[in-house]
């Protein structure tokens, strides 16, 4: 049922229960386990447009982090049986497993075009047997995603290093606000050694640690109520530190220098928007996972002159990426880690490391 009193009927899967959240659709046709395991799908009734899934069923090589963060999960078919040969589980015990609320069976190509319509909404997966008018109370009482700081949720208690695979090239602080695991993976195999650090860490405890790179993550909820970083961002950047933010951290970014943020209509969900890199044309098919968009303008950015677009969605023309004029700060607001998605976009990764040899280079030939 949506907040508008729309409502699907179809079959339980997954646990047993009633689940409440932002109802949106993912786009992608694989990868559903790195989409239920997405921190950035907290507080989401998440939709899967792609009429099958589970076919290939679970295994924990695809999480992308400790559980499932997915309020509640929405299919229209679901496979009588999966095979892979990773699989460990279906894709129905896991999510019985984890306590996962979710159903099968529904016309997900209406929910999907009402949505798109109207916009995401508040909604729920509740038993048949419920009350109609009391569940829609409910529904309408739930918070709304503006305004919502959902990144402290899932950021991690306690600081924690991701060691450099092979030798230790450089030393990068991530903040996470839901980092996804493949994204500190990527940066594992770069020669980066991690130090991934709680949302809410203030900026001297990052300078105290002299990082050669500072990495903020993606994470759910709006960015208007998540302004610890911007402290941080605005601190390195100035000391030239290269800062790489993806997701809502470029979003973050975004706000550090002046920028606006706003809701979008349904948001970007999927493994397949299509994305122009402005300085040579050429088109990366992303994967995207947000609710909320930078404010862009015919010239540039408003209120943040400093910052320049990079990259433009050519869905709907919303800023996709942004590097500041003179300091070593960009960010990109798909997710270049692609779990799930096409691999087109990982060279940004590479760009960040780059991006730290130049400093090293320059700070050795100032000892020099």
């Amino acid at each position: 049922m949506l907040e508008d009193g729309r409502t699907f009927h179809g079959e339980t899967y997954g646990a047993a229960g009633t689940a409440f959240g932002e109802v949106v659709f993912n786009t992608s046709m694989t990868g559903y386990q790195e989409v239920l395991t997405d921190p950035s799908y907290t507080g989401q009734l998440v939709t899967m447009t792609y009429p099958l899934i589970g076919n290939y069923g679970a295994n924990p090589e695809d999480e992308e982090s400790a559980r499932p963060q997915v309020a509640g999960f929405v299919i229209h078919e679901a496979p009588p049986v999966f095979s892979n040969w990773r699989a460990k589980e279906s894709l129905d015990a896991y999510l019985k497993r984890h306590g996962i609320v979710a159903i099968c069976g529904i016309d997900t190509r209406a929910l999907t075009r009402h949505i798109r319509s109207l916009g995401a909404m508040r909604g729920a997966i509740a038993p048949a047997a419920t009350d109609a008018e009391a569940l829609l109370g409910e529904i309408r009482a739930q918070p709304e995603m503006c305004g919502l700081d959902l990144a402290d949720e899932v950021s991690t208690g306690e600081r924690y290093v991701v060691p450099a695979a092979g030798d230790t090239r450089y030393r990068v602080m991530a903040y996470d606000f839901g980092v996804k695991s493949h994204s500190l993976q990527l940066l594992s195999q770069r020669g980066c050694e991690v130090t991934v650090i709680p949302s809410t860490t203030p900026v001297d405890e990052i300078l105290a640690q002299r990082p050669d790179g500072l990495f903020v993550s993606n994470g759910p909820g709006d960015p208007e109520a998540v302004p610890h970083a911007m402290d941080a961002i605005r601190e390195l950047a100035g000391r030239d530190t290269p800062v790489f933010g993806i997701c809502l951290g470029h979003q973050l970014i975004g706000r550090a220098f002046g920028a606006e943020t706003y809701k979008l209509l349904y948001g970007h969900r999927g493994g397949n928007h299509p994305v122009r890199r402005l300085s040579d044309g050429l088109v990366e098919i992303t994967a995207q996972n947000h609710g909320f968009a930078v404010r862009g303008g015919p010239d540039g950015v408003p209120g943040a002159p400093e910052l320049k677009v990079t990259h433009v969605n050519l869905n709907d023309g919303t800023v996709e990426g942004l590097e500041h004029a003179s300091q070593p700060v960009f960010s990109v607001q798909y997710h270049p880690e692609s779990a799930p998605g096409p691999h087109d976009s990982r060279y940004l990764f590479d760009r960040f490391v780059d991006e730290m040899a130049r400093r090293s280079a320059i700070a050795a030939a100032e000892d020099a």
